[in-house]
């Protein structure tokens, strides 16, 4: 190439004579592309050299085009433009990760000196055309990642010079052609993800060069073939999610090079044959959700594992005890199976252990004090077992701890106050056992718990104070225990602007009394300063403290002689009877002053007087959301890291709204100009004034409240409120993140069952004025744009509940990543998330 780059100008010429037919036919392929894709090609130019200035491609020392290498530039059209005819010479033909469609056009046989053809990542469909067969000094083929279709046509086995062939992810069908044995040049093999069926044939046994072999989730069948045993050079071998029946073969150790062994998802019986003891080699051993029996062979011990996964099967025994040594250990799953005994003490010596999961088995005994060794544990869990005795101390050693599971067991004691120490805990599950005593106070340093379920137990005493400090919290079950009644009063808000001028008054003085014609309650302070408090600082609600105007209410800034600055919610005088009765409009307030929800603005209390009804809300300086996106300066501020965190603070709490309360509470109106930023762009949902709490014995029917565009469209035909309509408007809202403006367009296309919206590109409609995205924000919005179009479906059973929202939010899919540059509406509807 650099030779190519310091040709004289004569020699220039020459090559662009030499190789102008070439040249033509790429610029009549170019000519047939979009706008977009002919700008990222604008250096191809009738009146430059291709082999020196035409960006992605390359020439050989003839001067004759050679490659073409145009990959993950957005180009979108099809190869039938393209004249093969044209370019006899080419070598190389790489358009991976391009948003390319249709066919492979039959000409594509006319290349016969192609040696690498990479078309994977793309949009193309069906069948592979048989000229392809003609590609007979083809060594790479990669078709990974399309939606071609039809059976492998055998014709491809004519291509006796493969080295790699990967067809993954795509919608082949039909049986693995015999002819398959033909391929002995192969060392890479990958069918992974189609619907192929049947048996894989006998001649597999012939490509005994191969080093990795894929054929995962597919729908073939029959016992674990024997031919594979025979394949020497396998470094890497996946059967997985299959309909494999059967023993796995004692020769299985005859595979001395194997370094990873996929065979979960299938039904494989019979016992783990103790040859697997050979696989000296191997890293990755994944049995899991199969039929296997027996005992876990002691032979285990003699391997270099990282990850050993067999759960969901039918062993027995106990767990060797040899599994301590196997020091390189990172992952053990052996949950749901029937294994016995008492967990083995040495496990304590797996110190680069990262999850260890026991649980669902009949395991005995106590739980060792040594796991407070493996310091670098994540998931931890020993659940549906018949583990007795205390929870060791030394727990609070795995410090790096996110999800620690003892529930279903029969411990007893106390609960140790070192898992206080755990800091990076998010789920806590220590339910139905026999735990006693008081809760441990150092509970509440347990600051990024999400989930705590300390139900059915013997508790005592009542929730610490300390508990305040546990802000991420979304869910806490302490059903079922001996809690002092006291504990309900200790869920109340507690007002921090109030407790300067805390009055020594008993709350009970100022409980509500339907008798008594002005109403006061803030939150356990005295009704009366806090009322006049809050008439002084808005100098009796006067309009230039006003910082906002709403149908049923005005918002007023109120700053209080502390300093302390709240909001504060007056209520229309024509609304002011909310509710039949002062009493119900007390109880349902005080719910919702109940809620604690870091992104839930905190509703201190209210007050109800002759002249005035208010509400006392946290004060939030970041303004609306829908004034930021309607900014072009504010909106290229808020970034894509700042716009997922938005929308997922948005999920956290309406999961916790919907899940999370004793009775659940639909909030009814979810829109932009409902969800309040503070100075860190932390997302707080405001305005409960249409929320209702949805008890179970009671009418979820009323008149429509909401915001018009983001309203679930079932509420044109009836008024039945249910938590789907909150995952509506939340679908709703998070496009309007991503496309910076409400989406009404594309969700009208979608209620109308239109396809007009399945061509236009994801790329295409978010939001242009932030910064451009990084890989990782950019698997982050193609994941949350096919969440929110889920939570849209006109459908309201075919939405997802906002938990399972929380959850898919929270998982990696690095793969998406490489689809946002090409990816459609339409095909992102398709895309399937594990999960749902």
């Amino acid at each position: 190439m650099l030779q190519l780059l310091s040709t004289s100008p004569t020699n220039a010429a020459s090559e662009i004579l030499s190789n102008g037919d070439e040249g033509k036919a790429l610029l009549t392929w170019k000519a047939s592309l979009d706008n977009y894709s002919q700008s990222q090609l604008s250096s191809w130019s009738s009146s430059a050299n291709p082999c020196s200035n035409w960006i992605g491609i390359r020439c050989n020392k003839a001067g004759r085009i050679s490659i073409i290498n145009i990959t993950r530039s957005g180009i979108k059209g099809t190869l039938d433009h393209l004249n093969f005819s044209s370019l006899p010479y080419l070598t190389r033909v790489d358009l991976y990760y391009n948003a390319f469609y249709g066919t492979i056009p039959s000409h594509i046989g006319n290349l016969s000196r192609l040696i690498y053809l990479g078309l994977d990542s793309n949009h193309f469909n069906g069948a592979i055309p048989i000229e392809i067969s003609q590609l007979t000094n083809l060594r790479f083929l990669y078709l990974s990642n399309n939606s071609f279709y039809g059976p492998i046509p055998k014709e491809l086995m004519f291509l006796t010079s493969l080295v790699e062939l990967s067809l993954v992810v795509n919608q082949f069908t039909g049986s693995i052609p015999a002819s398959i044995g033909n391929l002995t040049n192969l060392s890479y093999l990958n069918l992974r993800a189609n619907r192929l069926s049947g048996r894989i044939p006998s001649g597999i046994g012939n490509l005994t060069k191969l080093q990795e072999l894929s054929i995962a989730t597919n729908q073939l069948s029959g016992p674990f073939p024997e031919e594979i045993v025979e394949l020497r050079s396998l470094t890497d071998l996946s059967l997985a999610d299959n309909m494999f029946t059967g023993p796995i073969p004692q020769s299985i150790g005859n595979l001395g090079n194997l370094a990873s062994l996929y065979l979960f998802t299938n039904f494989l019986s019979g016992p783990i044959p103790e040859e697997i003891g050979k696989l000296t080699s191997l890293e990755h051993l994944e049995l899991s959700n199969n039929n296997l029996s027996n005992k876990i062979p002691n032979s285990v011990a003699f391997l270099n594992l990282t990850s050993l996964r067999i759960s969901n099967n039918n062993l027995s025994g106990e767990i060797p005890t040899g599994l301590g040594e196997v020091s390189r250990l990172q992952r053990l799953h052996l949950s749901s199976n029937r294994l016995h005994g008492e967990i083995p003490r040495n496990l304590g010596k797996l110190t680069l252990l990262l999850d260890l999961k026991l649980d669902s088995n009949n395991l005995s005994g106590n739980i060792p004090s040594e796991i407070g060794q493996m310091s670098r544990l994540l998931n931890l869990s020993l659940s549906a077992n018949n583990l007795i005795g205390s929870i060791p101390d030394q727990i609070g050693d795995c410090t790096q701890l996110v999800e620690l599971n003892l529930s279903q067991n029969a411990l007893i004691e106390s609960i140790p106050s070192q898992i206080g120490n755990l800091h990076s805990l998010e789920t806590l599950d220590l339910s139905q056992n026999m735990l006693e005593s008081k809760l441990p106070p150092e509970l509440g340093e347990l600051k990024s718990i999400e989930e705590m379920n300390l139900s059915h137990n013997r508790i005592t005493g009542t929730i610490p104070s300390s508990f305040d400090h546990c802000l991420s919290l979304i869910s806490i079950d302490i059903s079922f225990n001996e809690l002092e009644a006291a504990v309900f009063l200790l869920i109340i808000v507690v007002g921090i602007f109030f407790r300067a001028r805390r009055s020594h008054t008993e709350y009970a003085e100022n409980e509500p009394r339907e008798s008594n014609e002005n109403l006061f309650a803030i939150s356990s302070f005295d009704g009366k300063t806090a009322f006049e408090n809050i008439i002084d600082a808005t100098e009796n609600f006067n309009p230039k403290h006003c910082i906002g105007v709403g149908g049923f209410a005005s918002v007023f800034r109120a700053e209080l002689l502390n300093g302390q600055v709240v909001a504060v919610k007056k209520l229309h005088a024509t609304d002011s009877g909310l509710l039949s009765s002062p009493k119900d409009f007390a109880n349902e307030i005080r719910a919702l002053t109940n809620i604690r929800h870091r992104n839930i603005v905190k509703l201190y209390g209210f007050c109800s007087h002759t002249k005035y009804t208010f509400l006392v809300y946290e004060f939030m300086k970041g303004g609306n959301l829908m004034h930021l996106l309607s900014n072009d300066e504010t909106a290229a501020k808020f970034d894509w890291i700042k716009r997922v965190n938005v929308v997922k603070d948005v999920a956290n709490a309406l999961s916790y709204m919907h899940h999370g309360c004793s009775h659940s509470i639909v909030h009814r109106d979810i829109s932009s100009k409902n969800i309040l930023l503070d100075s860190e762009y932390q997302a707080h949902i405001s305005d409960f004034g249409t929320a209702r709490l949805m008890r179970p014995d009671s009418s979820n029917w009323t008149s429509f409240a909401g915001t018009y565009g983001y309203a679930a469209p079932e509420l044109a035909y009836t008024l039945e409120v249910n938590e789907k309509c909150d995952v509506y408007s939340f679908g709703v809202l998070a496009l309007e993140v991503i496309m910076g403006k409400h989406p009404g367009d594309l969700v009208l296309s979608m209620l109308s069952a239109s396809s007009s919206i399945h061509g236009i590109l994801l790329k295409d409609i978010v939001d242009p004025r932030p910064r451009s995205l990084t890989k990782q924000m950019a698997e982050k919005v193609v994941l949350g744009t096919k969440l929110a179009l889920l939570c849209v479906d006109p459908n309201p059973q075919l939405r997802p509940d906002m938990q399972q929202v929380c959850v898919q939010q929270l998982k990696q899919r690095p793969y998406l990543e490489s689809m946002f540059p090409v990816i459609t509406i339409g095909q992102l509807l398709a895309l399937e998330l594990s999960g749902f």
